[in-house]
């Protein structure tokens, strides 16, 4: 089974909605700082696997304007590195790539910590939506 969990705890609310995205760049490291992000704004976030345990650094993505804004405009994102959406509640939910210059990796999580889907190596600056395949 494959879950996802933080290294600290959350308050415990009913439907808690995450969606990572951007765990990996998929491609060489882009020119330019655009938007970097202080090691402090960072949490750390492990995902366990039957691969093993693999440890991240995300920042959250909590309130309406961070969400709508997500990872856009970056040109590099360290590997290992991505956002964390939480929606609050589970829904399906969709996103796409305009203004985001950097191919990403979005992982969909249901609230109960188990992972729904990936989608790998999404297409950087398309506005082709990315559905989470259900609730999450």
């Amino acid at each position: 089974m494959i879950g996802a969990h933080r290294s600290r705890p959350l308050p415990m609310r009913r439907g808690l909605l995450f969606l990572l995205a951007a765990l990996f760049v998929v491609t060489l490291p882009f020119v330019g700082t655009a938007g970097s992000v202080a090691a402090a704004e960072l949490q750390p976030l492990e995902i366990a696997s039957k691969g093993g345990v693999h440890v991240f650094a995300v920042e959250m993505a909590s309130t309406p304007a961070e969400q709508a804004k997500g990872l856009m405009f970056r040109r590099e994102l360290p590997e290992g590195q991505g956002m964390l959406f939480d929606f609050h509640h589970e829904q399906p939910t969709s996103f796409w790539m305009k203004n985001t210059y950097i191919p990403l990796d979005m992982i969909f999580i249901r609230g109960d910590g188990r992972i729904l889907r990936i989608a790998e190596n999404t297409v950087p600056l398309s506005e082709a939506l990315v559905p989470s395949g259900g609730p999450v």
